[in-house]
């Protein structure tokens, strides 16, 4: 048997390369000398051409070609994996990608293994998901302006809803653990009596998380900031008739985002609040019920939240104000709202509108709050007519 060596250049695998040829045509019997160097020859040889020459695998668009080739199809034939004529031209000339859908389609109409048509890692992780794209409310977070410049309808939306709803999850460093299965708030709460869209409500929060990422503070939240005599601070506020923009401001100055973004069908939420990835908090109003009165205790209550829960690192909260039978937590916020905004007791024997006036000038806080807790408390919201009812949206030009 000659000896073999390490091939260690272009001569060497030359040379290596017509001894294999020549031992081929041999046909050694196994066992024998020649043909134990025929095996480590090409061992030898196959290292060698590992290590110098590097085979692409074939792009997406290579292996659904040579496929047609090998199957004598043409382009029509592809319509029931890829959609119209005009988007299966689009798609072997580059000039539009593959989706989810379609590439399911053709590797089990074609036999392509997912491994070629799937290329990009990050599209790898999407396959591999379980979740339910098209359960997120892609026509409203469109039309929202969710998805950044996408400009397409909403029937292309819908075809590449995995990829799109991937990048907005993406958008934020949380985004894909605000997934419902790993997420306990009180919206996913079983005492809830109304039947939560837990995918239009993760969209909420990721676009929340989004737009307090775009918001820059003056400084950073210290914890144990808020506490009652600070809320009390913020609930004086309400006394000017641009209380809620000077409410932003206040919390902004003390590193605490204050977000508005209208609830999605079907979430039925009026607040939440959490630690964005900087360690500061955020408080989103879906301004839901578009009351000034709602607008504070809402705020209020968010607040409680921070201070009661969340400097203690509890996580989000998530919070619909009519829900039934809420849990203890809410129910601690709430009273921490209401010491903030009204002592106790003070709109006992209040009467009339003018009594209502007469307390908001006392305590220095809108008259909305005042008349908002006596229909409460008193349980009937035909109190006072049309006063007190002053809508928020407009003042925050939302």
């Amino acid at each position: 048997m000659n000896n073999v060596k390490v091939i260690k250049n272009e001569q060497e695998h030359a040379q290596a390369m017509e001894r294999l040829m020549a031992l081929i045509d041999q046909d050694p019997a196994e066992g024998t000398k020649a043909a134990d160097e025929l095996e480590l020859l090409t061992l030898v040889i196959e290292k060698y051409e590992d290590e110098q020459f590097s085979f692409e695998p074939p792009t997406p668009i290579e292996a659904i070609k040579f496929r047609m080739e090998q199957m004598g199809l043409k382009n029509k034939d592809l319509t029931p994996y890829i959609g119209s004529a005009s988007k299966v031209s689009e798609v072997l000339n580059g000039k539009r990608s593959l989706s989810l859908p379609m590439i399911r389609k053709l590797h089990e109409g074609l036999g392509i293994s997912l491994e070629t048509l799937i290329q990009d890692s990050s599209l790898k992780k999407i396959e591999q998901s379980d979740i339910e794209w098209q359960s997120f409310p892609l026509a409203e977070m469109r039309k929202r302006g969710y998805f950044g410049d996408f400009s397409g309808s909403v029937h292309e939306l819908k075809e590449y809803a995995a990829e799109k709803v991937s990048q907005f999850l993406s958008s934020v460093p949380q985004g894909f653990n605000l997934k419902p299965a790993l997420m306990r708030t009180t919206a996913h709460d079983a005492s809830n009596d109304k039947e939560v869209d837990l995918y239009a409500l993760w969209a909420w929060q990721v676009r929340v998380l989004q737009l307090a990422k775009r918001e820059s503070l003056p400084t950073n939240y210290h914890p144990n900031t808020v506490n009652l005599e600070w809320m009390k601070q913020v609930a004086q506020l309400s006394w000017s008739q641009q209380g809620p923009l000077l409410a932003k401001e206040f919390l902004n100055t003390h590193g605490i985002h204050l977000i508005f973004e209208e609830h999605l069908p079907k979430t039925y939420l009026d607040g939440a609040v959490c630690i964005a990835e900087t360690g500061n908090p955020v408080v989103a109003l879906s301004l839901r019920h578009d009351r000034l009165d709602n607008f504070w205790f809402t705020l209020m209550h968010e607040l409680a939240h921070i201070a009661l829960h969340l400097d203690n690192g509890e996580g989000w909260f998530i919070d619909d104000m009519d829900a039934k039978d809420r849990p203890e937590v809410e129910k601690e916020a709430d009273e921490l709202a209401q010491s903030a905004l009204l002592p106790k007791k003070s709109t006992q024997g209040i009467l009339n509108a003018q009594d209502v006036n007469t307390l908001a000038k006392e305590l220095k806080i809108a008259p909305d709050i005042i008349a908002g807790r006596i229909r409460y408390e008193r349980n009937n919201y035909q109190l006072f007519g049309q006063q007190f009812k002053t809508n928020v949206k407009c003042l925050l030009n939302v």
